[in-house]
């Protein structure tokens, strides 16, 4: 994990503009918003989906950084005062308090930009018709369908009370769309896999998605501010509906080890191929921060 996370930061870093050209003062907002923090856990997604598919790790790099650079985006626009107003993030100051909220918005439209530059690049893969549905899933996991409609659904569910269902499908939208797409993106780099390995991948990913969002709520209700690197309790200070405010610390705890063991039962007709995938359920939901 610590080799492929090395990776990925050396990859980001050299696909960002360099700091040193103009515009210096965006170029230099866009690099600190990706670099030097973050757990990388949709990269990993991709490298272990990309061994489960044989695919080349050089090939998955991009991808990889594709979709984080979507993750990025969407945390420097989430932190800004007209969304989640947040003040810190991976222990440091957010991007529109360190730089100014123009600066912030203007660097998240061209993090967005840019994953869809490196998705686009020549010799991704080998056939055309699957690159460009690796950009049609990209977009689709990042737009009003997918996170960005999320992201509006829980604007609006803030102070109102929302069922189980509601609630999964807001998550579905807003955190389990990229993440599914990670999955996605990695096998795509690779051979290609029959209709029911890439279905039982989904519903892995799927899962991975719903159980990532409870954790964060579980962190984020039991966890401190300097454990996180981000404001803890801003959810409920916030009235915000979470899976801890609608089932309870304990349940939802539950909820989170029920996601994990459905993950590693969809993954159970594939051999050691997976196994990275299997990891990788276990160190979402057993995290601590």
């Amino acid at each position: 994990m610590n080799a492929r996370q090395a990776q990925v930061e050396s990859a980001l870093a050299a696909a960002m503009p360099d700091a040193a050209n103009a515009p210096q003062r965006l170029h230099d907002a866009m690099r600190y918003a990706v670099l030097g923090g973050g757990k990388r856990v949709r990269p990993l997604l991709a490298f272990a989906a990309g061994e489960l598919a044989q695919a080349d790790p050089a090939r998955v790099t991009q991808a990889a950084i594709a979709v984080e650079l979507i993750h990025a985006y969407s945390l420097v626009h989430d932190d800004m005062p007209a969304m989640d107003n947040d003040t810190l993030r991976r222990g440091k100051p957010t991007v529109h308090v360190e730089f100014d909220e123009a600066t912030a918005l203007l660097a998240g439209d061209a993090l967005q930009s840019l994953a869809f530059e490196v998705l686009a690049q020549p010799g991704l893969v080998d056939d055309a018709a699957t690159q460009v549905r690796m950009l049609n899933l990209l977009a689709s996991a990042s737009g009003s369908r997918g996170m960005a409609g999320g992201q509006a659904i829980d604007l609006e569910a803030v102070g109102k009370p929302l069922e189980l269902p509601q609630l999964e499908f807001m998550h579905i939208l807003k955190t389990g769309a990229l993440i599914r797409a990670s999955a996605n993106l990695g096998a795509l780099c690779g051979r290609q896999l029959d209709d029911g390995e890439l279905i039982h991948l989904d519903h892995y990913a799927k899962c991975m998605g719903l159980a990532f969002q409870v954790v964060d709520d579980v962190l984020d209700a039991d966890a401190s501010t300097a454990t996180l690197g981000k404001t803890a309790g801003k959810d409920a200070a916030s009235n915000k509906p979470t899976y801890v405010s609608l089932l309870g610390l304990a349940r939802a705890r539950e909820l989170a080890g029920e996601l994990r063991a459905d993950a590693h039962v969809a993954l159970g007709g594939f051999g050691k191929e997976a196994e990275r995938l299997r990891q990788l359920a276990d160190y979402i939901v057993l995290r601590e921060f």
